[in-house]
């Protein structure tokens, strides 16, 4: 049964995160869990139980302490056997949301997987105390139907398929759970615990880098008795946790006890942000829950698990730091706008020599490797630079800045707490003389994105050629092989020249008289048109309406060429999409007018920038 259980939820997937075919592997599913076996009764139900000659003891509220401000840095570890990505319900992996390392996400709850018994002496805890206690009242059950995109047909859709996950309320008719648990959603709907009616509901804001989507339900009747869970501090470490949700194993909700093992940033896929590792057990269905401390407080929402053949129970939580600042960038925006990055990669200066040629004091900064060219960082920062404080807070060797009373934590997580638009203060020291200057922190730009707005990708079609942007999404549905080892370079090295810069790539020929001898081209960058280098998918599309010569002239990588006449192609346009069943030679965005990205700059901006910096991984930080 466990075997099965495996093959259901853990598929095989490209580094990206695609299944193909189910994996069979000795991953183990249940694990016994090591934390503490005292229950807790939260704070609203204690007081409504005062009566009670049974009550359950209540710990007294710890005193909050003050964090630290830090810097995040990013690590770039070597390959892994093992893989880290979001399981929808199906067993499906959301696109374009695999990891690196060996975490599976909570995902969502299988709708083909069958049910499998837990040791409910230690996983499972459903007690009078906690059956009646009003913060069970408060999270739901979510059913979602998705209907994500063809990356490799953008003309088209997928299947559509169903999964379940969980959500809480949060007050003013919104709730909160994962962003994978709703990601490409046609339908949402919502149940309450005890109700056998589920609402509709309607998805507000996707936060895609953080996993976090808020919805909102309009039925009065919803939110009839309801009382919204009240957010509490980050936790320290061996705080008793309880996640409560509804994976895996039942329809009724589930309540699993643990402490918190472990807090630092880790990935979420393309952003590293503040985590809470717990070895409270988390599976398919758990995203989106919520987790408590023993005050009946949520610290945090579960959303991701640790699976390998050498671990056991490792859960991951995202903290209310992270909720919180989601919350108040669609406060302030109306909309997600995401976290924001100073844009540099910097290397740590842990080796004496070095900081002495960079006349730096002992242990303290880090070095500026590469600045991104669309960052604000480039008009303030050089090459050769040591950032040794970033708003005051002095910078350490390792790129980590002191945090809380004893920790220390890595030099992104400072950057992370900023908004986007912030001016960040940094101190440096250029050719051994210490200055300060400012900033101001936006969204990270990707030359190749990791999700796509929108519910359908770019493409253009001209005489059977099929173009589009190279994305994270397009990759997960395709192999290696057909990709190429250029063009998955590119996306894993390259950095954009400019804002709205793309990879614009040929994926595949639809064969007809007019592209004889091309049929097997196919993803391969499109580098210029009739002599003028391309910026991306919308500039492309402008240059072939615009153009009045007699042929339309194609040039690749590696010098090769393909050449359509002009006229023929209008002319076989119409039996092209007939012959294919395509409604249009073009998506909807690129019927809109073209606008410049560079504006006046000319059509000359060089050369993408490349960097690799998996060179000395362990000295290079992202930040």
């Amino acid at each position: 049964m466990a075997t099965a259980a495996v093959a259901c939820w853990f598929p095989a997937i490209t580094p990206t995160g695609t299944p193909r075919h189910p994996l069979a592997c000795s991953q183990r599913l249940f694990a016994t869990s090591h934390s503490p076996t005292r229950l807790f009764v939260p704070k609203a139900a204690a007081d409504r139980k005062r009566s009670s000659p049974k009550k359950a003891p209540h710990s007294s509220p710890r005193k909050s302490t003050a964090e630290t401000e830090a810097i995040q840095h990013k690590k770039f570890p070597g390959r892994s056997k093992d893989k880290r990505t979001c399981l929808n319900a199906d067993g499906r992996h959301n696109r374009g949301r695999s990891l690196p390392t060996a975490l599976k996400a909570l995902g969502v709850q299988g709708k083909d997987t069958k049910g499998f018994l837990l040791d409910l002496k230690d996983q499972q805890v459903e007690t009078s105390n906690l059956q009646d206690s009003a913060f069970l009242k408060a999270v739901v059950k979510v059913y979602c139907t998705h209907t994500e995109p063809d990356f490799a047909l953008p003309w088209k859709k997928q299947r559509p398929y169903g999964s379940t996950g969980s959500a809480f309320m949060i007050g003013d008719g919104k709730l909160l759970t994962n962003a994978h648990v709703v990601e490409h959603a046609t339908q949402v709907k919502v149940k309450r615990r005890g109700d056998d009616i589920k609402y509709t509901a309607k998805v507000l804001a996707i936060g895609a880098e953080c996993d976090i989507a808020l919805l909102s339900v309009e039925s009065k009747q919803f939110w009839k008795e309801a009382e919204p869970l009240q957010f509490g501090c980050l936790p320290r470490l061996q705080d008793a946790v309880t996640v409560v949700g509804y994976p895996l194993g039942g329809d009724t909700i589930s309540v699993t006890k643990g402490i918190v093992s472990r807090i630092e940033v880790t990935s979420y896929g393309s952003s590293e942000l503040l985590s809470i590792q717990i070895d409270a057990a988390l599976n398919p269905g758990n995203s989106g829950g919520p987790t408590f401390n023993d005050r009946g407080e949520c610290i945090g929402v579960a959303f991701q698990a640790y699976r390998s053949e050498e671990t056991e129970n490792i859960g991951y939580v995202i903290p209310t730091m992270v909720v919180s600042h989601f919350l108040e960038d669609y406060e302030r925006n109306r909309k997600y706008s995401g976290f924001p990055c100073l844009g540099v990669l910097l290397q740590k200066l842990e080796n004496p020599a070095l900081q002495a040629c960079l006349k730096v004091p002992y242990n303290e900064g880090v070095l500026v490797r590469r600045i991104e060219p669309t960052s604000d960082a480039c008009k303030v920062l050089k090459e050769g630079d040591v950032i040794v404080s970033f708003d005051g807070v002095k910078v350490g060797c390792e790129g980590t800045v002191p945090f809380r009373s004893t920790e220390r934590i890595t030099f992104r997580y400072l950057i992370s707490q900023k908004f986007a638009g912030d001016v960040a203060e940094l101190g440096i020291i250029r050719a051994g003389a210490f200055m300060k200057v400012h900033a101001v922190l936006n969204p990270p730009v990707y030359l190749v994105p990791h999700h796509i707005e929108g519910s359908q990708p770019s493409y253009l079609i001209v005489g059977g050629l099929v173009f589009t942007p190279l994305t994270v999404p397009l990759i997960v549905e395709e192999t290696e092989d057909s990709l190429g080892l250029k063009l998955l370079a590119k996306k894993r090295y390259s950095l954009p020249m400019f804002k709205g810069e793309q990879i614009v790539i040929l994926t595949q020929v639809l064969p007809t008289d007019v592209n004889d001898g091309y049929e097997d081209m196919g993803y391969q960058q499109v580098l210029k048109f009739n002599g003028t280098r391309i910026k991306n998918i919308h500039h492309l599309t402008h240059l072939v309406d615009s153009c009045k010569d007699k042929y339309f002239v194609f040039e690749f990588e590696d010098s090769y060429m393909a050449v359509l006449e002009r006229e023929a192609c209008a002319a076989a346009s119409f039996r092209i999409l007939k012959g294919n069943g395509i409604l249009s030679e073009r998506s909807d965005d690129l019927l809109e007018p073209y606008v410049d990205p560079m504006g006046d700059n000319g059509e000359d901006f060089g050369e993408t920038t490349v960097s690799n910096p998996e060179v000395g991984f362990e000295s290079l930080i992202w930040a």
